[in-house]
Parts: C-alpha cells; sequence; structure tokens
C-alpha cells in the first residue's frame, strides 16, 4: 500500500533559480522583478493574464533570448544559451512537414550527433511511451492535434532534458484531448521524472498539474503570489476536480485573475491530509 510519503510531491534540491530578471522590448517594460526558484523534480505552473510575459520568460530561461538584468541560473551556472539539459514544447507542435514522425522526434538527437542506432533505439521508446506506434512514417499533416502534440513532446523527452519547458502546449487542442494529454503528461512524469515549468492560462490546468502555481501581474510582469497545490503525485485528476479542495482554490485564483489590482487575501488553507479530504469528498459526492 503506497505511504503519504511515497505520494508526496518531490522537496529537493534547488534545480532553477531567477533572481530580479527584468526584459524591456524598446520602451514597453515586459518583465519586472522575477524572482523564483524551482526545485528538481518540481513541476511548476505558470498562471497569468494574456501580455504579461509568461511565454518570454520561458523563452529567457531556456536561454533564446537575452535580459537585461538578474540573473537566470541553472544548477548554480548562468544561463546565457540554449543548453542540452533543456527542452521546449510549443502551443503550435513545431514539427517539420516535410518530415516523418520518426524524423521529428529524433531531430534533435541527430544535432546531438547521436548515432543512427542509439537514434533508433530511444525514438522507439519514446514513440511508445506517448502512445504513437503504428504511425512512425506518417507526415504532420496526417497525423490529429493531439498526435502531433504528442509527438512534440515525444521529442522534447527524447533529448532527456533535466528541465523541461512548456509553452502552452495543449492550449489550442479540443477539451476531451487536452484532459487526456493533462492525465498522459503526469503518468509520464511519473515513468521518467523531470523538473517543468508549464505555462498555461487555464486556472484548472494550473492546478491539476502543478505542484506550485505562480501568478503573474499584468505587463510588466511580477509574481503576485504563489501557491502549493498539495495534490502530491499519482494523482487521480477526476477526484481532484470534484473535491472542495481544488474548488477553493480554483475560484481564489479565479478572483486574483479577475481583480488584478485588489488585494487577494489568504490562501485557502487546509489541515491534515488533503489526498485523504479528495477521498472524503468524493465518497461524499457518490452517496
Amino acid at each position: 500500500m503506497m505511504s503519504d510519503q511515497d505520494n508526496a510531491s518531490p522537496k529537493q534540491g534547488v534545480s532553477l533559480r531567477l533572481k530580479a530578471l527584468h526584459k524591456h522590448y524598446g520602451p514597453l517594460h515586459v518583465l519586472d522583478g522575477i524572482d523564483i526558484e524551482v526545485h528538481e523534480r518540481e513541476i511548476l505552473t505558470v498562471l497569468g493574464p494574456s501580455g504579461c510575459g509568461k511565454t518570454t520568460l520561458l523563452r529567457i530561461v531556456n536561454g533564446l533570448i537575452s535580459y537585461d538584468k538578474g540573473e537566470v541560473l541553472f544548477k548554480g551556472e548562468q544561463v546565457m544559451r540554449p543548453r542540452p539539459e533543456m527542452a521546449m514544447v510549443f502551443q503550435n507542435f513545431g514539427l517539420f512537414p516535410w518530415k516523418r514522425l520518426h524524423q521529428n522526434i529524433g531531430y534533435g538527437l541527430r544535432i546531438q550527433r547521436r548515432s543512427p542506432m542509439e537514434i533508433d533505439k530511444i525514438v522507439a521508446h519514446y514513440i511508445n511511451l506517448v502512445g504513437l506506434n503504428g504511425f512512425e512514417e506518417n507526415f504532420p499533416a496526417e497525423l490529429s492535434g493531439g498526435m502531433q502534440q504528442r509527438a512534440g513532446l515525444a521529442r522534447a523527452l527524447a533529448v532527456q532534458p533535466e528541465l523541461l519547458l512548456m509553452d502552452e502546449p495543449f492550449g489550442a487542442l479540443d477539451a476531451i484531448t487536452r484532459e487526456q494529454l493533462q492525465d498522459e503528461l503526469l503518468k509520464i512524469n511519473e515513468a521518467e521524472p523531470k523538473t517543468m515549468i508549464f505555462i498555461t492560462h487555464s486556472i484548472d490546468e494550473a492546478l491539476l498539474l502543478g505542484d506550485r502555481v505562480v501568478l503573474m501581474t499584468p505587463r510588466p510582469g511580477r509574481i503576485r503570489f504563489q501557491l502549493e497545490t498539495g495534490f502530491g503525485r499519482r494523482r487521480d485528476l477526476e477526484a481532484i476536480r470534484r473535491s472542495s479542495h481544488f474548488q477553493a482554490l480554483r475560484h481564489y485564483l479565479w478572483e486574483a485573475l479577475r481583480n488584478p489590482t485588489a488585494e487577494p487575501g489568504p490562501i485557502p488553507q487546509f489541515s491534515g491530509n488533503v489526498e485523504g479530504s479528495i477521498r472524503d469528498d468524493i465518497r461524499a459526492i457518490r452517496k
């Protein structure tokens, strides 16, 4: 039987540290003094209104764009350019339309100059992990949106990153596919744990996937507050959705987003074991 200790979210060393980070695009002040620490194997979800700098923040972390002031430290080292320990998954899938599925997934490995035999072995593993067996020779145009996003995820995972950066990867998908991929992402992360930063506009998604949720202000983006979800690992997403804990946190975040200049008040607190209270809620609903 699994103990609460086994099921708890990890609290390990700091993987990524952002310190007093500022970014301008000409006269436009995009990020204003961002301070965040992300722990190893933590899933940090970032929520905020459109235009607050979420994607800019992710691209800075990945070394794709520069910043004006502050520090970005990955495992204690300054990030100045893209690093092989990081991989990014984009909202628009980012697949090459002229390459077949297995070629798209193996692209990063070829950039790393892995041997053909090694590439074939790794690509086959991740095609199986994301459930795309039988579609290896298909082009992206022959795949559904959900399948293309699975392929984008497999391509990022194939380079075996320590830090996975996800920029609204499920935002363009229909509701059913989105929920399916949320569940699959957590299962994949159980099998091969990563540190993850996940950008989203969805309150539900931020809570369901995140160990911790960071809420940003409208531009210039600052960290307004952050909260622990308390849902632990090996989550039953349907049970969480039905729980009073989830509903209270969801209402709190909605009110904070709806009133960006108002004081949000104290974050809802829950005594005792959160997962036990979720099970109690479900039993009460089913009676």
